[in-house]
């Protein structure tokens, strides 16, 4: 252990910075602390939109007393979660239960450290984003396990089952259908698969036109990803009585509600990036192609509508029909199309090129 850390401080006191370590360490947490501060506000917004467009649908008028336009509902919410007593079970392992929503919080945040919401814009710009972005997404489930099954409850315990197939499941979906935007972009790096789709006739070149089957595939497979409706599953109140979360209460809560929320967020922007061109305006050569994170905002703010949408307007799925349509339909689907794709490439070294051009 000694040797370890001495390994460490010595790696980090000779960094090439000109005040050492600590000019290294110190705008490094800054940026890291305005970053969460931006997503975790972008956050208490998109929950009041989404509040909004629920009551849209169903012709009411949503959140409309704290601040103006109830713009300020979410910061109450957050008040009224902070300030209420935490309970915990008398028969529940303390430790676990504790930590397991502290797991999801933490792992839903730090997903976003290789998310590019600009050139250059961008936490950590490492050339094995999309492999980071699966390893954090595979633990998350451990959150929602853990906290069910310390909960030392059934009705916990059978939404934290849930929750692992379910997710489990539509993982391997999602990883061929990102396995087909690799093959055209011909990069592991997030900010690199933006550029490959900048070709100089915008979003004509966009990942989504030819590969739009894979597209549906990744748009409904987020939704289970994240137990969203129609797949909340793993919390149906109809039968599971809120599913993991019913022995959760006040921070505790609120830690797997702004968790569930952020991954949800995270699958817009993976959206945006992969399929929609990332920051790139529609048509490039206007005034407005020059604000990147104008374009990358909207674009997300689009993908987390159409989000609120489906939960407003479609039915939720039985179990059994959720878990065909994962491994019946979806998989056979995408792993045709990676085949499809690569045979395509191969077959045709001009398409390669043509689709990988950004490297100049």
């Amino acid at each position: 252990m000694n040797d370890l850390l001495s390994t460490v401080w010595t790696y980090v006191s000779t960094r090439p910075t000109d005040a050492g370590w600590l000019g290294w360490l110190l705008p490094t947490t800054i940026q890291a602390l305005a970053v969460l501060l931006s997503l975790l506000v972008a956050q208490a917004f998109l929950m009041y939109f989404d509040r909004k467009v629920w009551a849209a649908v169903q012709m009411r008028k949503g959140p409309n007393v704290v601040g103006p336009f109830g713009l300020l509902q979410s910061f109450a919410d957050l008040f009224k979660f902070v300030f209420k007593e935490t309970m915990i079970p008398a028969s529940a392992n303390k430790a676990l239960f504790i930590i397991a929503p502290i797991l999801t919080f933490v792992l839903a945040l730090v997903g976003w450290a290789v998310i590019p919401v600009g050139p250059g814009m961008v936490g950590a710009d490492i050339n094995v984003g999309i492999l980071y972005l699966f390893a954090i997404s595979s633990l998350g489930v451990y959150g929602v396990i853990i906290g069910g099954w310390a909960s030392n409850s059934k009705y916990p315990f059978l939404g934290s089952l849930r929750s692992a197939a379910q997710m489990v499941s539509y993982e391997v979906s999602i990883g061929f259908v990102i396995i087909t935007v690799l093959l055209l972009a011909g990069s592991l790096n997030l900010s690199d698969i933006v550029e490959s789709q900048d070709r100089g006739m915008g979003m004509l070149n966009w990942h989504f036109i030819p590969l739009f089957p894979m597209f549906v595939v990744f748009f409904i497979s987020a939704l289970a990803e994240t137990n969203r409706p129609p797949f909340d599953l793993p919390e149906a109140e109809s039968e599971l009585v809120a599913g993991y979360q019913v022995e959760y209460a006040s921070t505790l809560f609120l830690m797997f509600m702004i968790g569930e929320l952020a991954n949800i967020v995270l699958m817009c922007a993976l959206l945006t990036i992969l399929f929609f061109g990332g920051w790139h305006a529609p048509i490039p050569g206007t005034p407005l192609d020059n604000l990147p994170v104008f374009w990358f905002g909207i674009k997300t703010v689009f993908f987390f509508f159409m989000f609120a949408m489906v939960k407003a307007i479609v039915p939720r799925y039985r179990y059994d029909q959720l878990m065909r349509i994962g491994w019946k339909i979806f998989l056979p689907l995408s792993l045709a199309w990676v085949v499809l794709v690569s045979g395509l490439l191969l077959a045709f070294p001009p398409l390669a090129e043509h689709f990988q051009s950004w490297r100049g």
